[in-house]
């Protein structure tokens, strides 16, 4: 049987773009009817996205009502809501208008998420929650993507051609499909500890051979720059390097076994609970209970008194009393020193005296003797 698929095809032209995406008119309907279904969808916004969201609300009704397309904004439930009408035409556009409400709930400005109307921009809202459980670390992942000032967002941006915006446990993002694909990556890789800067790296040289026609057909993976995991051995704080001095110091060598531990029951016998019958026990036991409870009644007795414990204050004093006293002070000051004065003065008259007496008996025992 001869083939049919190699027949010619004139409308087959080489100026024809096989890839472009046609839009959507009211005449693609061939049937004209309406949609057998009415299809809805519904997504919750935070509470502080509503005075925001009632501002715009006016434009996105009208924006919607171009490709009739029904909107409602429920305040007291905190929702938006679109569904299809008997004058939607296009299949396809109700998922657009689930994706618009979807990035208005996630703070995507309006102007930015209107786009997602648009056939060639897709969007992705990527869940970063879930990979790690602590919150610190989790935070400093999220900043290490985002980068000092956004500019790790913004080389990431301008290499895939999409719009990117982290918000809360969520990275919101739009774009052709295949840089949402490497968005994707570049933010679950982010989350699972890989710096992004590896992943812009080989995004950038990937760009540059896709520039080289030549290189259509080669094998890029030898191009791709290779990074290999070091495990960089940190420096162990000091108290950690004692602890483990002490555990290297060696234990003196003896020949003979390790005293063997009593058993429990030998521990009883020491004690004399091991005769003792179980009323008895029950009762020692109850008393223990109480003795402890009383010891920890006593302990927070006395914590709780150290409340009501008056502070010391110190002992209020007139200007005119301290005056008083700095006088008194002062003149006793004055008494003292003119007593010890009167005293030192007394005391060289005395040791004048007595030199005086002494030469005086000296001389005259030399006189005697001569």
């Amino acid at each position: 049987m001869p083939s049919t698929h190699n027949k010619d095809k004139p409308w087959d032209t080489p100026d024809i773009d096989k890839w472009k995406i046609d839009e959507f008119k009211p005449e693609d309907n061939a049937s004209g009817q309406p949609f057998a279904e009415e299809s809805t969808f519904m997504t919750l916004f935070p509470k502080y996205r509503e005075t925001y969201l009632k501002q715009i609300w006016p434009e996105v009704t009208r924006t919607l009502d171009k490709s009739h397309i029904a909107c409602t904004l429920d305040l007291v439930e905190g929702s938006m809501t679109v569904k299809t009408t008997r004058k939607t035409f296009d299949p396809y556009i109700i998922i657009k208008a689930r994706d618009l409400i979807k990035l208005l709930a996630r703070s995507v400005p309006f102007p930015q998420a209107v786009k997602i109307l648009q056939d060639d921009v897709a969007c992705d809202v990527i869940k970063i929650g879930n990979f790690v459980t602590n919150k610190d670390r989790f935070v400093k992942r999220r900043q290490r993507l985002v980068g000092p000032n956004g500019n790790t967002l913004k080389a990431l941006e301008l290499l895939t051609d999409c719009y990117i915006l982290v918000q809360g446990t969520t990275v919101s993002a739009m774009g052709p499909w295949k840089g949402l694909k490497d968005v994707r990556r570049v933010v679950e890789d982010c989350m699972k500890n890989v710096h992004p800067i590896y992943n812009i790296q080989k995004l950038m040289v990937k760009r540059q051979l896709q520039a080289k026609p030549e290189m259509a057909n080669e094998d890029w993976s030898r191009y791709m720059p290779d990074y290999k995991k070091k495990n960089v051995a940190t420096r162990k704080s000091k108290q950690t390097r004692d602890e483990a001095e002490k555990k290297k110091e060696k234990k003196v060598y003896t020949p003979f076994p390790p005293a063997q531990t009593p058993r429990l029951v030998d521990l009883q016998i020491e004690s004399g609970e091991y005769f003792l019958s179980k009323r008895e026990k029950e009762v020692k036991a109850l008393r223990e209970k109480r003795e402890k409870q009383s010891e920890v009644k006593e302990q927070k007795d006395t914590e709780r008194a150290k409340d009501y414990i008056a502070p010391e204050e110190e002992k209020y004093e007139s200007a005119l009393t301290k005056e008083k006293k700095s006088k008194k002070r002062s003149r006793d000051e004055d008494e003292d020193k003119s007593e010890k004065k009167t005293k030192k003065d007394k005391k060289d008259k005395k040791d004048k005296k007595d030199k005086k007496e002494k030469k005086h008996k000296t001389k005259s025992s030399d006189e005697t003797s001569d």
